[in-house]
């Protein structure tokens, strides 16, 4: 899995501009949250590339960016969480999961969908 690193709020336009060609998913992880560390981890380990080639993973560390995670859930008009999966497609949030809720059967078929 290759995770591409959210690091400044410019990153968000080209997100939702990649958006309109493929599905794009944001995590958010807190470095002080076990639940966090918890749910990285198995995502990490069930990952198959192969199944997810229609979904293309974002990673937060909202710890050190918190205002683009207030600015992710501004712009994509989801409630703020952590851990947070959302998933972006034409520049619009159509699933956001939380916590343990963050599955990736779920993850799996809205990258197989069609777009």
């Amino acid at each position: 899995m290759k995770w591409s690193e959210i690091r400044d709020a410019a990153m968000l336009d080209e997100i939702r501009k990649e958006s309109i060609r493929q599905k794009v998913l944001i995590f958010k992880h807190s470095i002080h949250c076990g639940v966090s560390a918890s749910v990285l981890s198995e995502l990490e380990n069930v990952w198959q590339d192969e199944e997810m080639q229609g979904l293309k993973p974002y990673f937060l560390d909202l710890i050190r960016y918190r205002s683009i995670s207030n600015q992710i859930a501004e712009d994509f008009g989801v409630v703020h969480q952590s851990p947070q999966v959302i998933v972006i497609e034409s520049g619009r949030a159509i699933y956001n999961s939380a916590h343990f809720g963050i599955s990736y059967q779920e993850l799996r078929n809205l990258a197989q969908s069609a777009t």
